[in-house]
């Protein structure tokens, strides 16, 4: 097991391209660490510099108290799972999984009984004769992973491994590798852009966007304190409600216009966040998740809106609510671009469409006018021109 670290790493391309920008992260000893982001946000790229797959262009890589940044990819005592198997289709399941074992002129008995041993873990002993043609999807990640822990390495290096799983079998997966990384306590970099699979296996979450670290913590942290726009939006399913309103003051009396409907600040919330007090008549970007909505009105705390359409989810119903609140038209571009306040939000007069989640009996067609009731508690608020949120001061730090 292993500590790593990068210390301020970059990795620049020949052609200017930042693909990793200025890395400062911190894997502890034993932690199972998720790198989570959209396509192109330099996850797979922070991953291949700790196997040594990338050079680094600047900054410093540390695995285990030593400087990797120049170590050769198998002198690092880390194992790296793919998302396409990466299984030889001529071997057996025991010969796959002990092959790199034999390779390094291991004895028979040793490979055997690690290879064994991996397979108890992973449930292989029935397959250990097949071949990975005679497999299922789970089954040969399952090889995969058995292959990398009879390595005994000081850390997982897992790149996507369950893109090319079935829904029934991510969701069985991704339980059996939680379990294996808890089981074994092996240091765990797991890189995905599914934030489900994020939330649900990480001890931490790194988020990352156009090469640059946007929060790290727990999956809890990042879903009830994002630092920016772009963390709210991307953790969360369904995704936040992000839409414009103009912040008002009367007195003491603090209240949220919502493109004519009156949210009713409480005291509290508005104490918890000195902040506001910079926005008294300016325009910002709210957020609220669907569970901060609910059918139904309230005084000071409800929106109008026309149901669009409803989502038949089984245990609960997801509606689409048309409301007066304008949209923003793209959440992370404001975080992505620095844009100024015009560009970042919309503007364009349509309607801000909602998301909210309601008990399964509720009887509500498209075309029907509805009440939006509000949670004030359950707000977030975000600075137009730069995505940040804000807190007490004004960050999430």
């Amino acid at each position: 097991m292993a500590k790593i670290r990068f210390e301020d790493v970059s990795k620049i391309y020949a052609d200017g391209v930042p693909a990793v920008d200025r890395l400062d992260l911190d894997v502890e000893d034993g932690q199972f660490l998720v790198l989570v982001g959209p396509s192109g946000c330099g996850k797979t790229t922070a991953l291949r510099m700790i196997a040594g797959l990338e050079d680094i262009s600047s900054g410093r890589l540390m695995i285990g108290g030593e400087v990797a940044n120049d170590l050769a990819p198998r002198a690092r005592n880390v194992a790296m799972i793919f998302q396409s198997y990466a299984l030889y289709p001529h071997l057996t399941v025991a010969e796959n999984m002990g092959f790199a074992l034999r390779v390094r002129g291991q004895p028979r008995a040793e490979i055997e009984s690690r290879v064994k041993r991996a397979a108890e873990l992973l449930e292989l002993q029935p397959y250990l004769g097949r071949k990975p043609a005679q497999l299922s999807g789970g089954q040969r990640q399952r090889v995969a992973m058995g292959r990398a822990i009879v390595r005994q390495p000081a850390a997982f290096l897992m790149d996507e491994p369950l893109s090319n799983l079935d829904a029934r079998l991510r969701g069985q997966t991704r339980a059996e590798i939680t379990r294996l990384q808890r089981d074994s306590g092996v240091t765990t970099v797991y890189v995905t852009h599914d934030q489900v699979e994020a939330m649900t296996m990480g001890d931490r979450v790194a988020v990352m966007n156009h090469g640059r670290l946007q929060q790290v913590g727990a999956p809890r942290e990042l879903y009830d304190r994002p630092v920016n726009l772009f963390v709210a939006t991307f953790l969360g399913s369904p995704p936040i409600n992000a839409v414009e309103g103009r912040l008002r003051a009367e007195g003491k009396a603090v209240s949220l216009d919502l493109g004519g409907s009156v949210i009713s600040l409480p005291a509290e919330t508005v104490r918890q966040r000195p902040a506001l007090a910079r926005y008294h008549d300016r325009t910002l970007v709210i957020g609220f998740r669907p569970e901060a909505l609910a059918l139904g009105s309230a005084e000071g705390r409800s929106l109008r809106g026309t149901v669009a359409y409803r989502e038949d989810l089984g245990s609960h119903l997801l509606f689409h609510i048309d409301s007066e609140a304008a949209p923003v038209r793209d959440p992370s571009a404001v975080v992505a671009l620095g844009e100024g306040e015009e560009k970042a939000l919309s503007g364009d007069g349509k309607a801000g469409r909602l998301r909210l989640n309601a008990p399964a009996g509720v009887a509500l067609r498209p075309g029907e006018q509805v009440f939006v009731t509000v949670d004030p508690a359950q707000l977030h608020f975000f600075d137009p021109a730069t995505g940040d949120a804000l807190y007490a001061d004004s960050t999430a730090n």
